[in-house]
């Protein structure tokens, strides 16, 4: 009689080695990088320990011995002690906003004797493991604005006491986690209200102090309020399905606004915000009294975002003038183009965009980058390390680090895709999101095409603390998809 077998999958056998083999290579061109970027001429030995390129071969191996151990632990476990491992991480973080050692401002960092780590690097595995635990709980409903709120709360605690530490931008990277809350059934609204705000930020204050032809006029507040008018009316026509409607607030909102900068351009020059004030004010009263004839509460809401972006723009400019540093506010206006400040805040970005452009189609080659060896770019092995690829490897290496991270982010798409568990599917796009916002944000940075945050490459950048974190952030989510097929008894 022949025996049956109900043998499980092996774990090493169910593992996406694409995945791990784009881990490894992204290791390996991180490796080359750091010891391009940390050299100094008359170096002899790239492997002493002594070297930041020696210590992050050590990095490295111990990344790679924490990889082992993740994957050999049970992927229930990960599941079973999510809220635990958030908690412990939520106290290290507590803790840490009182740590006596402060490293270049920060007090980002726990000193355990030679060990130097920064718990902020670690809790995003840990909010990862909590949000996937508490939106795959039984009942819960993106719809539920209850629920949401305390999904939200969830990312947004790590981020208040990371904020307490002096590290905004570390605190920013949590915000990647709204990508995975649009996968999950978040309203496209709430994605576009973001978008907008940012549109208003950066219009509102680069073109702010720019007169409308010869009116007394902001172009940067003319634009804004016109845009909210337009936003309000396309959010009419897709939200309340009142394509007439949306027309006419369309045609009301363009014709008054023209009928007045006319008349401010060729017979009294006047402020024409105020008119565009009044407009939105008319505005928010027809869409509360539509709301209240017709019962549907998508007025009330669209509202309430006219009402909110109005408000919000107005705050901003309070905001960078009087609550944000004086070295927060000089990166925003560097950025935006307002101040130049080669010798300031904008001297990394401008030696780094040297650098970069420096090295050509293929690159200088492997320890030739002379901007890189003679130290002009600060951080170039930290926060600023892609501009070491771009010198040294040109054009064409640095297209293909951003291959490997495209692939990298694909790839984790299509394992996220795949789970047949809520859990495993919303670790892996918290896990996929945190990995694109890292690599957009620190490359359009080194570019200077996005603010100076401070955020470090994953697998790139020199440390411990980064390179652990991204490692277990990985892992996990690679062994949660090796236990895909595994019978649960």
């Amino acid at each position: 009689m022949a025996q049956t077998t109900d043998k499980q999958p092996s774990v090493i056998r169910s593992l996406d080695w694409w995945t791990i083999g784009i881990y490894f290579a992204l290791l390996i061109f991180g490796w080359i990088s750091v010891c391009g970027a940390s050299y100094t001429y008359g170096e002899t030995d790239i492997f002493s320990l002594s070297t930041r390129s020696g210590m992050q071969i050590l990095w490295i191996a111990s990344s790679l011995m924490l990889a082992f151990v993740l994957l050999m632990l049970d992927d229930r476990y990960y599941d079973t002690f999510a809220y635990v491992i958030y908690g412990l991480l939520l106290l290290l973080l507590f803790v840490t906003i009182f740590n006596p050692h402060e490293i270049k401002g920060s007090r980002s960092w726990l000193v355990l004797g030679p060990l130097r780590i920064q718990p902020a690097e670690f809790a995003k595995f840990a909010t990862a493991l909590a949000v996937a635990k508490l939106m795959s709980t039984y009942g819960f409903s993106i719809n539920n604005w209850k629920h949401v709120v305390t999904a939200v709360g969830v990312v947004i605690l790590p981020m208040l006491f990371i904020v307490g530490q002096r590290e905004t931008g570390s605190a920013l990277v949590y915000l990647a986690f709204f990508l995975m809350f649009y996968r999950e059934g978040m309203p496209g609204s709430i994605l576009f209200t973001g978008v907008a705000l940012v549109i208003y930020f950066v219009v509102g204050i680069k073109y702010e102090n720019l007169l409308l032809w010869d009116t007394p006029t902001s172009v940067g507040k003319f634009v804004v309020l016109l845009l909210v008018q337009i936003f309000t009316a396309g959010m009419v026509y897709t939200y309340c399905n009142d394509k007439g409607r949306a027309l006419r607030i369309g045609i009301l909102c363009l014709g008054i606004t023209l009928i007045a900068l006319l008349f401010s351009e060729f017979v009294i020059p006047f402020d024409i915000v105020w008119v565009q004030l009044l407009i939105c004010a008319v505005l928010v009263g027809i869409l509360v009294f539509q709301g209240l004839a017709t019962r549907i509460p998508n007025y009330m809401y669209i509202a309430l975002f006219t009402i909110g972006s109005i408000v919000f723009f107005y705050s901003a400019d309070y905001v960078l003038n009087d609550v944000m540093k004086p070295h927060q506010r000089v990166r925003i206006n560097v950025l935006l183009g307002l101040d130049e400040d080669l010798a300031g805040a904008g001297y990394n970005v401008h030696q780094s965009e040297i650098a970069i452009g420096s090295g050509g189609l293929k690159g200088k080659g492997f320890l030739n980058g002379t901007q890189t060896k003679l130290k002009f770019v600060p951080e170039q092995d930290t926060d600023f390390i892609f501009c070491t690829v771009g010198e040294e490897e040109g054009f064409v290496g640095s297209a293909g680090v951003l291959l490997l991270f495209l692939a990298l982010i694909l790839r984790l798409i299509r394992l996220a895709e795949r789970q047949p568990f809520k859990f495993g599917r919303i670790y892996g796009y918290c896990v996929l999101s945190i990995f694109l916002f890292h690599v957009f944000i620190n490359v359009g940075m080194v570019l200077g095409l996005t603010p100076v945050i401070g955020i470090p490459l994953p697998f790139f950048s020199y440390g411990g603390s980064s390179l652990w974190g991204f490692t277990i952030l990985l892992f996990i989510f690679l062994r949660i998809d090796a236990g895909r097929n595994l019978v649960r008894r």
